[in-house]
């Protein structure tokens, strides 16, 4: 055992490996008997590609490079893929990242273009495919740019025929529905094919606010008809949509306070947890129905377990094995479940659930230790005491090597960590980046500051008004407790968060000195601007529940804005930014680093081409991840082995 100072402990974990393990499988689904799914490859330029798991368990990658299977519908992405049996072989559909065209695939031959390219730059962008062979369409969401603004644009339900007619004629795409619902999800067919069902909201709304969930009939030349709002509204967010077995309507609705499972507008699991998330991207599913009337959720209060729910009953049988997180993608087929599951001591791996014998196994995309699991930290679930009393949620993750132990009364320094959304939350699995920090001797600590989804209702509507008050008092308050109960060093204390969490770092850096420095990364910092076309279309009207609408008080947009305090900066920072970013575009780091320049504050400004909102290329997350340890390691006075020195300017 060697006795070393914080942070600078010897790791056998670095900065590549973490970004090799990034990202994670995504939108699982069945094709025939066999599960497919999306998978990162960061070191293939951070594309996409589609998984195909075969009957005897072997494991390929279906379309090779350059093709990306990632939608940019809402930007932040959607169900991207569907696939099914076509004469005896998989038949599949998928939209292209780089051209945002719907694609047909066999296995054997080149993907065809179904869908035309677009004449505004913005492109036709398509998300949540559904294949209707009978029809001969795959129905989808469209989502069309008519201007070159950011919010020029229109999203309807649409039917692109499979014979590639539309390729090359935009009037061959058949509209389902009109353009006067500013947003909505794919629609879910009813068993017998006769009803349609989907989910809808307006502006100023996020679909975590409030949705509508509307259904209509199907005619025998598949049209839409008499189509009426049935649930949900401006104050009750419904967060999926499906049909039983049976053709009854079920529903993720929060109308109690908790996003639960309601069936023919009865609830059906009535619990103080959630059955249901907030919708970043379309197709989103946290349940399954299966043949015989039970449920497949995915449930709980912060973390998310896998468990079948008996509607008749209300009882849930929660998977048994070593997974404590499930993400918001599931599958069935017969008597078969697919799901993403992690935890503290492995990634997200696709998981398979026989609902007949109640096993549950890793089918895919499995689990590999690279390194010695002795250098996992070991999370500790906390609850902290905010502001007014407050109850603060937290993942504290203290500095662990099995090698290596601090001399004497020595305090780590800990990051604290605020998540992005800011309507999200940190979820409770293994993650190689805290783990870089951690196996050096630097404590992380996950907040999940109010406004958090994962808590019900009241605790996501704590932000309401308060963006940059609560969510920085609540990352203060548990930073502070740490070094209070002698955890942590007092003047060792950093912050760090991307996008909503990058706001949160900057806006704590303005504020009344609890860090010593601070990492920002692509984030919000004018909100006058942001809110002004400074931002994609379905973040832009967020600020009028965050902060309020601009017109009505415009002078908390300048209170609260990084960019108009910037003469209250006083601590080195690093500052990390995609080119390519279009949802927090460079030109708000830009107007920071101009206010700042010349103030005499250390700092570095990276900035990445071909990256946009989410860092994906593995050259890119090594650079981003050596120059935030290199930042801590001036600050703090540490001496990490093999690290290149980041180059602070004043």
């Amino acid at each position: 055992m060697q006795i070393l100072p914080y942070g600078s402990w010897p790791s056998p974990l670095d900065a590549r490996l973490a970004a090799a393990h990034d990202g994670r499988p995504e939108y699982v689904g069945f094709v025939g008997d066999e599960v497919w799914w999306t998978a990162p490859r960061p070191a293939e330029g951070g594309r996409r590609t589609l998984v195909r798991r075969r009957a005897d368990g072997a494991e390929e990658s279906v379309l090779p490079a350059p093709w990306n299977v990632r939608s940019r519908v809402l930007e932040y992405g959607g169900q991207p893929w569907a696939g099914a049996l076509h004469e005896g072989r998989p038949l599949v559909v998928f939209a292209h990242f780089a051209d945002q065209r719907l694609y047909v695939w066999r296995p054997g031959g080149e993907p065809r273009p179904l869908t035309p390219l677009s004449p505004m730059g913005g492109g036709l962008r398509w998300a949540e495919p559904q294949l209707l062979l009978d029809r001969g369409e795959v129905w989808c969401v469209l989502e069309e740019f008519t201007g070159d603004g950011p919010t020029d644009v229109r999203r309807v339900l649409a039917a692109v025929p499979l014979d590639g007619s539309a390729a090359g004629d935009r009037t061959a795409v058949r509209e389902l529905t009109d353009d006067r619902r500013r947003f909505v999800t794919g629609a879910r067919i009813s068993p017998d094919g006769r009803r349609a069902a989907w989910l809808a909201w307006d502006h100023p709304r996020m679909p975590w606010d409030g949705t509508d969930v509307v259904v209509a009939g199907i005619g025998a030349d598949g049209a839409l008809d008499d189509a009426r709002v049935v649930a949900g509204g401006p104050e009750e967010s419904v967060a999926q949509v499906d049909w039983s077995a049976d053709g009854r309507l079920l529903y993720t609705s929060d109308r109690s306070g908790w996003w639960n499972v309601y069936r023919d507008h009865e609830p059906v699991c009535p619990r103080e947890e959630e059955f249901g998330g907030p919708l970043w991207k379309l197709g989103h599913r946290w349940f399954a129905p299966l043949p015989g009337g039970l449920l497949a959720v995915v449930h709980g209060r912060g973390a998310a377990a896998l468990g079948v729910l008996d509607p008749e009953s209300g009882e849930v049988v929660d998977v048994a094995g070593p997974w404590t997180e499930f993400a918001s993608t599931l599958a069935v087929h017969g008597e078969r479940v697919v799901a993403v599951g992690a935890s503290p001591r492995s990634a997200y791996e696709v998981v398979e659930l026989d609902t007949r014998t109640g096993r549950a196994r890793v089918i895919g995309a499995p689990h590999d230790d690279t390194v010695d699991p002795a250098y996992y930290p070991e999370p500790q679930l906390r609850t902290f005491t905010g502001p007014d009393g407050r109850d603060v949620h937290a993942h504290v993750y203290p500095p662990h090597n099995p090698g290596c132990v601090a001399p004497g009364a020595e305090l780590p320094p800990y990051v604290i960590r605020a998540h992005g959304g800011p309507t999200d939350r940190s979820p409770l699995v293994l993650d190689l980046e805290t783990a870089y920090f951690t196996s050096r001797g630097i404590g992380v600590a996950e907040v999940d500051y109010g406004g958090s989804s994962g808590y019900g209702r009241e605790y996501r509507d704590r932000l309401r008004e308060q963006w940059g008050v609560v969510d920085v008092e609540d990352c203060a308050a548990v930073a502070l407790a740490l070094a209070e109960e002698g955890t942590a060093d007092r003047d060792r204390l950093a912050i760090r968060g991307g996008s909503a969490g990058g706001w949160t770092a900057a806006v704590s850096l303005t504020g009344a000195g609890v860090y010593a420095c601070g990492t920002i990364v692509y984030p919000v910092l004018d909100l006058a601007a942001w809110a002004t076309g400074g931002t994609h279309d379905f973040e832009s009207r967020y600020l009028d529940t965050l902060v309020g609408p601009l017109d009505e008080v415009p002078a908390r947009y300048a209170e609260r804005s990084p960019v108009e305090h910037a003469d209250r900066i006083r601590v080195p920072f690093l500052l990390l930014q995609g080119l390519d970013d279009v949802i927090c575009p460079p030109a708000q780091a830009e107007r920071l680093l101009a206010r700042i320049a010349g103030r005499g504050v250390p700092h570095a400004y990276l900035a990445f081409e071909g990256e946009g909102h989410g860092f994906r290329r593995a050259e890119t997350m090594v650079r981003a991840l050596e120059a935030e340890l290199s930042l801590y390691a001036q600050v703090f006075g540490l001496r990490p082995p093999g690290i290149p020195t980041l180059e602070l300017t004043r």
